[in-house]
């Protein structure tokens, strides 16, 4: 193993880090809260320990997928350690476990949060926490394939594979740095216009910048204890309803739009299977809960929010879904494990996989009725090879492994198997909001600092596809490593 390179990726992970904790300094500087020292602390520290392993470039810049898995997940776990030092340094989180769960669920754009309550925090905290959604949302690591020259020859795809969500990830362009610039520029644009859009509606720059950070990365923090519900304005909430539901489309199909390749965008398989879905359950939920709103279009306009939030797995909420019909509550929970489209900065199991098991599914039935017909399994009018196969599948072994264990270890809390059971799955599915003690108007802070340590590995792996988190704990990786 390449071990070299691999601090050589944490050294410049960390010197991005603290270039983009200037944010919240100009924020503390703005507002005058007073914790200006604790950012400025850590970026300090964070760029001694950058400078330290980056300034010397590795003469093996060659590196495989084996260094790959193995860089993504520690640059996740590193960059949330240093990145939930000031929440511990000021004191607004005191305990260090704490402050990591509340950073993890922002890196990983879970959302999931220990806070009783949020408006307590600093304005440079509160815009430090909505940030790491952001950052996260995209991945940190595709950010500097972009900026960073680094080994050529394709393999800085191993990098991009690792941190993409998505059962596989491709070039859009011949070069791994132009398709980084490619994914951010698009990023970037669409975040800068839903925060024009909400300033159009009246919304405070300060809220309109953490608000279209927690929805570009479908993350879900709230800088307002009652979330989104605090802005009581169809126009608003409709806003940040429908860019939920775009940043949760495969980016791919933006790409395809910008170079006018508008058959390819609009004949996505994916993407018409996602926006059916959303369809669906919009519709269902509408109907179901059309007795407890004053009007049908109330009823629609926050089942619509509401199932936007959860498949996007952004976890905004404008009401408690919680006191919500058992119907509605299980669509939702449902649409909590299928999530949104691969190749976006959504969570879940992602649709794509959803078709691909279908699909297979179905094979399987016509091979049954009809023993000698040989069908090939397509997506995107593509055949899927083997590999993929293989790579779905063994996703669903290892998803529902480790959804069962955590499980069983948050069970140790006693807690309903409600609040359990969609503990974890909010987590692993990097949503936020569960049902019952950490449904919309709870948080996570009953939970026992066990129980606290399976969630944020749960949330890593879950926005890392699970395998960059499980090569960490193989012998095998590190035989011979040093």
């Amino acid at each position: 193993m390449n071990i070299k390179i691999i601090f050589y990726f944490l050294g410049w992970v960390l010197n991005i880090e603290a270039l983009l904790m200037v944010l919240p300094c100009m924020v503390s500087l703005l507002y005058g809260d007073g914790q200006l020292l604790s950012f400025l602390g850590v970026m300090a520290l964070c760029m001694v320990i950058g400078w330290l392993t980056t300034h010397k470039r590795p003469a093996n810049m060659v590196f495989y997928a084996k260094e790959g898995f193995v860089a993504v997940a520690l640059i996740w776990v590193v960059l949330s350690f240093f990145g939930a030092l000031p929440f511990r340094i000021s004191g607004q989180i005191p305990s260090m476990t704490d402050a990591m769960f509340e950073t993890i669920s922002g890196f990983t754009t879970t959302g999931a949060s220990i806070l009783t309550n949020v408006e307590g925090l600093s304005p440079s905290m509160l815009m430090w926490r909505s940030f790491t959604h952001w950052v996260g949302g995209m991945g940190v690591l595709v950010f500097i394939l972009a900026i960073l020259p680094l080994a050529g020859g394709g393999y800085t795809m191993h990098i991009m594979r690792a941190e993409s969500p998505g059962p596989s990830v491709g070039k859009l362009a011949p070069k791994v740095k132009t398709t980084a610039k490619i994914l951010y520029g698009i990023y970037l644009a669409m975040t800068v216009v839903q925060i024009f859009l909400l300033l159009l509606g009246g919304m405070p720059l300060f809220d309109s910048l953490a608000t279209s950070f927690g929805t570009a990365g479908t993350g879900g923090f709230g800088i307002k204890n009652s979330s989104i519900a605090y802005y009581d304005s169809y126009y608003l909430q409709g806003v940040v309803t429908v860019f939920m539901i775009l940043f949760g489309v495969n980016f791919n199909v933006y790409y395809l739009l910008l170079v006018r390749q508008f058959k390819d965008a609009f004949s996505c398989e994916e993407a018409r299977a996602y926006l059916a879905v959303i369809g669906a359950s919009i519709l269902l939920i509408t109907l179901n809960i059309r007795g407890s709103f004053e009007s049908l279009f109330d009823a629609f306009h926050h089942a619509a929010f509401q199932v936007a939030s959860i498949i996007t797995t952004t976890g905004f909420s404008t009401v408690d879904f919680d006191v919500w019909p058992q119907f509605s509550k299980t669509i939702l929970v449902g649409l909590m494990f299928i999530g949104a489209c691969a190749g976006s900065t959504g969570g879940g199991m992602k649709v794509s996989r959803i078709l691909i098991w279908l699909k297979s599914l179905k094979n399987e039935l016509s091979a049954l009725i009809h023993p000698r017909s040989v069908k090939v399994l397509k997506l995107e009018k593509k055949a899927l090879d083997s590999g993929v196969m293989r790579s779905v599948n063994n996703y669903f072994i290892a998803y529902f492994f480790i959804f069962a264990v955590s499980v069983l270890i948050v069970s140790l809390d006693n807690f309903d198997f409600n609040s359990t059971f969609t503990a974890v799955a909010a987590t692993f599915n990097n949503i936020g909001p569960g049902l019952g003690a950490v449904g919309p108007a709870c948080n996570f802070s009953e939970l026992s600092v066990l129980s606290k340590y399976v969630l944020m590995f749960d949330m890593l792996a879950g926005r890392l596809e699970i395998f960059p988190m499980l090569i960490l704990f193989s012998p095998s990786t590190w035989q011979k490593g040093w």
